[in-house]
């Protein structure tokens, strides 16, 4: 089973992006900082909490503002899990386009996640307290 969504460019000589991975591979990577490292694997650990909590109420994923291009990016969990491993095996980001006609509707941020994330195990929690 493959982790990473299939590249439909695949071995297509007319690949629009692969002048850039060429340009990639000559391009020397610095490796993730071992607390840049950290954070990504925390990353992951969240998503998979993220995902498991929010999957079931009919959330896709997380749209996350773009940096570069200012635009909202979707992506569902895959997805992002996929380019999490990436970051961490190669020390870079993958190169990335805007979805196309996503509902927004079933995206939500990471802030909106982690809080969701955050009020089910305070709500979990709440009567252990006072066992003690």
């Amino acid at each position: 089973m493959q982790d990473e969504p299939i590249d439909p460019f695949n071995g297509d000589p007319t690949d629009p992006a692969a002048e850039l991975e060429d340009l990639g591979d000559d391009a020397e990577t610095e490796p993730l900082t071992d607390a840049e490292r950290q954070d990504v694997l925390e990353d992951l650990s969240d998503l998979e909490i993220y995902q498991a909590l929010l999957s079931p109420t009919g959330i896709r994923g997380l749209v996350i503002e773009c940096e570069d291009c200012h635009e909202p990016h979707y992506f569902d969990w895959d997805l992002l899990r996929g380019n999490l491993r990436h970051l961490l095996s190669s020390g870079r980001p993958r190169v990335h386009e805007p979805a196309y006609d996503p509902d927004p509707d079933h995206y939500v941020t990471w802030e909106y996640a982690r809080g969701y994330a955050d009020g089910v195990h305070d709500t979990l929690t709440e009567g252990t307290d006072d066992a003690e």
